[in-house]
């Protein structure tokens, strides 16, 4: 794998997804980004989709508050839908999985710092993704 920064879109499969997208119809860029998180989050053993989810992950992030725009050169040309809600919950749960494979992209990288720094980014795409608290009354008043 081309691997040469931390980044969601500094690597030769997510670089290729991002051109996917942009030879993708405006219709379809969702299905696409849809289907490589469910199956990474379905995925049972080696995530051969990882670097695709991350890069998913991403655009959704970019969309919302607190999140930071796609703005590589390797990343989409062309403007991305809007995505659904349930997307974000998808991609946390992608990002979750991809966090906890200990032998898989963290291992990517010779040097621990630039694994700690690829792991950073993905804990900043969560923070953004994942879906708020509920809320639980702490206590009820009676009219």
């Amino acid at each position: 794998m081309g691997t040469w920064a931390t980044g969601p879109f500094d690597n030769d499969i997510a670089a290729d997804f991002a051109c996917a997208l942009d030879d993708a119809k405006p219709e379809e860029r969702q299905a696409l980004i849809r289907g490589v998180l469910t199956r990474t989050v379905h995925a049972a053993g080696y995530l051969t989709e990882a670097e695709e989810a991350v890069a998913a992950a991403a655009l959704i992030a970019a969309q919302r508050p607190g999140g930071e725009p796609v703005d590589t050169s390797y990343g989409p040309e062309t403007p991305m839908p809007t995505f659904p809600s349930d997307l974000r919950t998808l991609a946390d749960e992608a990002l979750a999985r991809i966090v906890s494979d200990e032998s898989g992209l963290s291992s990517d990288w010779v040097d621990p710092r630039e694994g700690r720094q690829w792991r950073a980014t993905l804990n900043r795409l969560r923070s953004v993704l994942a879906p708020p608290p509920p809320t639980i009354p702490l206590f009820d008043v009676e009219p």
